[in-house]
């Protein structure tokens, strides 16, 4: 079973306006609601591709309820601990000129909370997958990703990650089967400017010395490079198209180079080609692609 984690939810709030202006009244054109998150994303990009999974993470009150409803609309199954307090939380993606993101900070995550997460956690079983996605809630310390492969570090569970900072950082000494930084987020960890793909490789190979088995690079309009768990590199150039929405193509990426390598039983190229394809599908629409949209540029 593949299983995601998504620690703070939200709903996102998509407002589509022909032109932004500050301190004054804006009026959208199109506007529409849905479930978010990176580990959400992932997982109904999941369904999308025909592999079933089970969302586990947080959720609290009337927005929480909405997430539910609109992952079991969409034929995910869920798991999420109920919080007793707060609302889960509301972003929104003002999509003018360009694009502009208001994320909220989402509710409280008590000690007795995550202890609820950790006892799903021990249903997982030797062959289950893991996606540790997204941000951490404040209050929570910034190992919370370290601590769960910790955890989980006796069972033959294949553990992939995407985020950030010190939350990336920390894990990779437990040997993450997968990490996807963009390569601004791995410009972010290295403190330097990439001017160069062998740049980008040679960060890439740093984080594989570290301990990561294979990293996934997404560099949006450039295509992605994996640098696998045998030492080799493998470059995909996106396929042409408009850009329509770039949340969630990322976590597109994530689900289809998992679904590629499920379905190809472990071809890296494949799984490559997959992801690329996914994210770039997601981009290219509205929202989260379909089956027939991926194979459609692969």
């Amino acid at each position: 079973m593949i299983y995601t984690v998504t620690f703070n939810p939200s709903l996102d709030y998509v407002m589509r306006l022909h032109t932004f202006q500050p301190q004054g009244v804006n009026r959208t054109y199109e506007d529409f609601i849905v479930a978010g998150g990176k580990g959400i994303n992932v997982s109904i990009m999941l369904r999308h591709l025909g592999h079933d999974n089970t969302a586990l993470g947080f959720i609290a009150g009337f927005t929480g309820d909405e997430i539910i409803r609109q992952l079991s609309n969409e034929g995910c199954n869920e798991a999420f601990v109920r919080l007793a307090e707060g609302n889960s939380r509301i972003n929104v993606k003002l999509k003018s000129e360009g694009e502009t993101e208001i994320n909220a900070q989402g509710p409280a995550i008590t000690e007795a909370d995550v202890a609820k997460l950790y006892r799903q956690l021990d249903t997982l079983v030797d062959g289950d997958i893991l996606i540790l996605s997204g941000s951490i809630p404040k209050g929570l310390p910034n190992t919370m990703y370290r601590q769960i492969m910790e955890y989980l570090q006796d069972r033959q569970i294949q553990i992939i990650v995407d985020a950030t900072q010190d939350l990336l950082m920390n894990v990779l000494s437990y040997r993450p089967f997968l990490i996807k930084p963009n390569h601004h987020e791995l410009e972010s960890v290295f403190h330097r400017t990439f001017e160069t793909e062998d740049h980008i490789i040679d960060a890439a190979r740093q984080l594989q010395s570290k301990g990561a088995r294979n990293v996934l690079v997404s560099r949006a309009g450039d295509g992605a490079i994996l640098l696998d768990e045998h030492g080799q590199v493998r470059t995909k150039k996106v396929p042409k198209g408009t850009l329509v929405n770039s949340v969630g193509s990322g976590d597109s990426m994530v689900a289809g180079f998992l679904a590629g390598y499920l379905e190809s039983q472990g071809d890296y190229d494949t799984a490559l080609a997959m992801g690329v394809a996914a994210g770039s599908a997601s981009a290219f629409q509205e929202w989260l692609a379909s089956r027939a949209d991926v194979e459609a540029l692969l």
